[in-house]
């Protein structure tokens, strides 16, 4: 990341050294949010021409104000699931770019940025340990911990890249050949809404299957849901895991990623940092 000062974007001083943001009166004066550049993991590649973030590899979004804070203690969008969305709507400078459209690698990227600028780089969180079960309380350094995926850093040569930048897989069993796209924060929202709406109904967790749904374009050229479904339905089990793996390596992501030493059973290796209610509502 880097800041962007008010001088920057005001301009430079008038010709007699005063500051044009100034104005006159002993209690008057106007002041500019400092700004921040927020690299995209997705280097702006697969968006759509008319994207605004087609082809960029920054975001600019504004430093975390008091106004900010607000909108994270409302318990009207809290309870909506909204408020992290309202959130980050507010603090990107571009309001042509919408929460709903963005890559979620590219929204986690921002998000952590937008934590650091509010209340820096220290986040303090309870891991649980992989081995044992056993929680603790431990201190990262986002600025440390924060591991970008780019959209080039995959290998290539199992995927095929479309102009609309979706991709092409091979399934290694059925030998069928599977369109998948990248998902966005609306496909977010729509997972996490059947999800919760299931758990009303106290209908059969699908979560592996819904993901699929969520991120297949086609197969074999077909772009039919029912076909679609169907194969989901039917697939093998072999092929829906490569779909999972390809996915993982082809989606461009901003983790968290540290070093973690288990105390109670001695269990030392790195793990995704989680990101729990303290990341933006600390103690």
């Amino acid at each position: 990341m880097s800041t962007r000062n008010n001088q920057d974007r005001l301009g430079a001083l008038d010709a007699d050294g005063s500051d044009p943001t100034q104005t006159s009166g002993e209690n008057n004066f106007s002041f500019v949010t400092p700004t921040e550049f927020v690299e995209l993991p997705s280097r702006g590649r697969y968006y759509p021409e008319e994207h605004p973030l087609h082809n960029q590899e920054m975001v600019e979004i504004n430093y975390m104000t008091a106004k900010d804070e607000d909108i994270l203690a409302s318990q009207s969008l809290i309870k909506k699931g909204l408020v992290l969305d309202r959130f980050l709507q507010n603090i990107v400078v571009d309001k042509s770019i919408s929460m709903q459209d963005l890559l979620v690698g590219d929204k986690g990227a921002i998000m952590v940025a937008a934590r650091i600028t509010g209340y820096g780089s220290d986040y303090t969180v309870d891991v649980t340990c992989p081995s044992c079960g056993i929680q603790s309380e431990n201190i990262y350094d986002l600025n440390e911990i924060l591991e970008i995926t780019h959209a080039d850093d995959y290998d290539k040569s199992n995927t095929e890249v479309t102009n609309e930048g979706t991709f092409l897989i091979e399934l290694p069993v059925s030998k069928a050949t599977v369109e998948i796209k990248l998902m966005s924060g609306v496909d977010e929202t729509k997972l996490r809404s059947l999800k919760e709406r299931k758990k009303k109904l106290k209908l059969p967790e699908t979560d592996l299957t819904d993901s699929l749904r969520t991120i297949i374009l086609s197969v074999n050229g077909s772009d039919q849901r029912n076909s679609i479904n169907e194969f989901i339905q039917s697939m093998p089990s072999a092929d829906g895991k490569h779909i999972r793996s390809v996915y993982q390596k082809v989606n461009p992501a901003a983790n968290l990623k540290a070093f973690f030493e288990c105390d109670a059973c001695e269990y030392a290796k790195e793990v995704y940092v989680p990101i729990t209610v303290r990341f933006f509502w600390p103690e």
